[in-house]
């Protein structure tokens, strides 16, 4: 059976054998073991984003690290941002030296090694191992999946849409069983378990992937622009230069746990200035290109503000969870003398995904031409996401909150998340100038990085005393941001030039 996704020139239907059509819900069967890697892979990720920052500040008696909370929050913000950078550089891998498929496996295999690492290395040694590990591998193959998801159709296949859509089914439902298996397996046998079931998650995608690798096209193991071995020693250098700075920075007390997320944040903002000062300047860019730059800024600005708050289910969420939530369900039929898992709280936003999105898919075909412009979606899902905040301050000063009242704030945050992430990554496709084409896409991402990293940075604020305020002051301010993208949406729709 040919694996060649591509019909024949001209085609406008998909002319392959009928078992090439149905080997997966009627998609090509390399569909089948992508959606098993990215479910594994989000299955593994999730579960341990959901125990790590309370394996980091739990006391050693509890199992823990005994870390500081503020800075712990500091290092899970600090590592979620440096997954986005590593995509970068995972595209760059991808592009010059290994190709899409050859830079997936290599990882996923970091990514399982990253959990195992944590599961049985001890104390801050496993943790730091396993971080980088999984923050370079989730960046390598954040930055390939998905064009080699889009490598399995040609360019009159229908089935497009649908395939991808299958995709992300994938993603939310690893991202909705992750947090409520290795959250229920803490509970019970401690967090080293609870990292070993995320990496044995890992490994059963990983496996299923090594054994049906045939499936995918030969345009996956191709390397688009290949870097000359003449330069391989120049990069190596390079390379070699970066993780030298990055020890002596340690070892002289430069870098530290305590300052790890402001570094990151810093690096992340020079990051993003550069590469808007090079999309700006280049001549290569013509006054058209330039002007949707230009109007990509502020939404840069508001994407930073949402993922900002939206990415504290990690941090403060989390310790939300576990010092104010009543998990206590003891008394109700059939469940016993039950208290549910901190980490189940993150369950709550893929759950409310999978049930939201279809309904907001149909919302905008139903409008047609009458949905709303980019930037008003923009300005509404960062207006809800700030709303989200201000639901928190009803409960402030309530012993007990009602693990509902949260499943109603991450419902208005899912909305919002609808609203501004499904659009975000093909607005910047959209709006990059032909010469630079990746570089807008990774300015979306360097957005992400930069809210997660300040996700964790801004944990630092919150307290039970100062819960007013914080929650308070930051749903006000992201709506406030909400508002002004709102106003500037027709400025922003006309520097777009044509572009909707």
């Amino acid at each position: 059976m040919s694996t060649d996704p591509t019909p024949p020139a001209g085609s406008t239907v998909d002319e392959r054998p009928r078992e090439g059509r149905d080997g997966f819900f009627g998609q090509p069967r390399g569909l089948a073991n992508l959606f098993s890697v990215e479910l594994w892979e989000r299955f593994s990720f999730y579960g341990m984003q959901g125990i790590v920052l309370l394996y980091m500040y739990f006391q050693t008696t509890d199992g823990g690290l005994g870390i500081d909370q503020t800075v712990a929050a500091g290092i899970v913000g600090a590592y979620g941002g440096s997954v986005y950078l590593f995509s970068i550089l995972g595209g760059w891998v991808a592009d010059r030296l290994l190709g899409s498929e050859r830079t997936m496996f290599v990882s996923a295999l970091l990514i399982m090694l990253g959990h195992v690492s944590l599961a049985v290395i001890p104390a801050v040694a496993g943790l730091a191992v396993g971080l980088v590990l999984i923050a370079v591998g989730s960046g390598g193959l954040k930055a390939t999946i998905t064009n080699l998801v889009g490598s399995l159709y040609g360019p009159q296949d229908t089935r497009r849409d649908a395939g991808f859509s299958i995709f992300y089914m994938g993603i939310n439902i690893g991202g909705l069983v992750g947090p409520l298996l290795t959250g229920l397996v803490q509970q019970r046998w401690g967090f080293h378990l609870g990292f070993g079931l995320a990496a044995i998650g890992m490994a059963i995608g990983l496996a299923q992937y090594a054994l049906a690798r045939r499936n995918l096209p030969d345009t996956a193991r191709h390397v688009p622009d290949p870097l000359p071995r003449a330069l391989y020693g120049r990069y190596l250098a390079i390379a070699a230069a970066a993780v030298v700075l990055v020890a002596v920075s340690v070892a002289a007390g430069w870098l530290d746990a305590g300052n790890l997320g402001t570094v990151v944040v810093t690096a992340i903002v020079v990051a993003a200035v550069v590469l808007f000062v090079l999309l700006l300047t280049s001549r290569h860019v013509d006054a058209d290109e330039r002007s949707r730059v230009v109007a990509f800024i502020p939404m840069f600005v508001g994407s930073v503000a949402f993922w900002a708050l939206f990415q504290q289910q990690f941090t403060v969420i989390t310790i939300y969870s576990d010092t104010r939530l009543d998990r206590d369900f003891s008394g109700l039929p059939l469940l016993g003398d039950w208290t549910m898992p901190i980490p189940w709280v993150q369950s709550f936003n893929p759950f409310f995904i999978i049930l939201l999105a279809p309904l907001f898919a149909a919302l905008w075909v139903r409008l047609g031409d009458r949905q709303p412009t980019t930037p008003v979606k923009f300005a509404l899902g960062i207006s809800l996401m700030g709303a989200a905040f201000l639901v928190f301050l009803p409960m402030v000063g309530t012993a007990g909150v009602p693990v509902l009242w949260v499943a109603m704030i991450m419902l208005v945050a899912t909305a919002g998340e609808l609203m501004l992430s499904p659009v975000g990554l093909s607005l910047s496709t959209k709006l990059a100038p032909k010469a630079y084409p990746v570089l807008m896409v990774s300015l979306f991402y360097l957005s992400l990085a930069l809210g997660t990293a300040l996700s964790g940075t801004l944990a630092g604020f919150y307290s039970e005393e100062r819960e007013a305020a914080y929650f308070g002051t930051l749903g006000a301010v992201t709506i406030g941001i909400g508002l002004v993208l709102l106003a500037l949406s027709p400025w922003i729709t006309r520097k777009m030039r044509g572009v909707r």
